[in-house]
């Protein structure tokens, strides 16, 4: 079973909780991903997935405007970019050792993202009894898509990760732009987006990740 913490930036109490929120970052053994120094906006620190023992699996860092109300975009002028980090794993044994975990492949970071989309931009016209429906349902198909990335939802588009053009898949929909694909130091890398455009990014190993905080 997998877990997720949302790094806030402050205590009920509005005291600065920085070095809190940072924390599940810095418990990585993998590398965090972010834009390259090309963007000079706000970044801020999203959240962190880690397995039944711990350990950190994957996670995610804004760039932009972070939407005011999580899991809902009110305002269609805002402008965001987030990227996944997810750690590249082989099949391996659950820790509880009842049974084995898939491998993570592009097709999670494409997962993660299309999932993250849908959880911050969902139709806020909607109806709220209707709007879990609606989240079941969209995110189903992002399932559907992230597992075949070689079919017709997808196009190919070639960014710089560390200066060196990679190729990502990508696709667009009414909600923003999802893409996914492969860093050269043992991650998988999936990102979302609305309001920047995806075309002119580029993406880069975060040196200190409290820069985000």
């Amino acid at each position: 079973m997998e877990t997720t913490s949302r790094a806030e930036p402050h205590t009920a109490r509005g005291v600065p909780t920085a070095r809190r929120a940072v924390a599940g970052f810095l418990q990585a053994g993998f590398p965090w991903y972010g834009l390259d120094d090309a963007f000079t906006g706000p970044r801020w620190l999203g959240s962190v997935g880690a397995a039944a023992d711990g350990s950190v699996e994957h996670g995610s860092v804004g760039h932009g405007d972070e939407p005011s109300i999580h899991g809902e975009l009110s305002d269609d002028d805002q402008r965001f970019a987030v990227v996944v980090t997810v750690a590249s794993r082989p099949v391996r044994r659950s820790p509880d050792g009842t049974g084995v975990l898939e491998a993570t492949s592009v097709s999670s970071a494409a997962w993660l993202a299309g999932s993250g989309l849908l959880s911050r931009t969902w139709p806020s016209q909607l109806e709220r009894a209707l709007r879990q429906d609606w989240l079941e349902q969209q995110t189903a198909l992002a399932w559907d898509l992230a597992d075949s990335l070689d079919g017709g939802g997808w196009t190919t588009l070639t960014l710089p990760v560390d200066s060196e053009p990679t190729p990502f898949h990508y696709r667009e929909s009414d909600y923003g732009w999802v893409l996914a694909g492969q860093a050269a130091r043992g991650v998988h890398l999936g990102a979302y987006g609305r309001g920047m455009s995806a075309y002119g990014l580029g993406f880069a190993v975060i040196k200190d990740i409290e820069t985000y905080a």
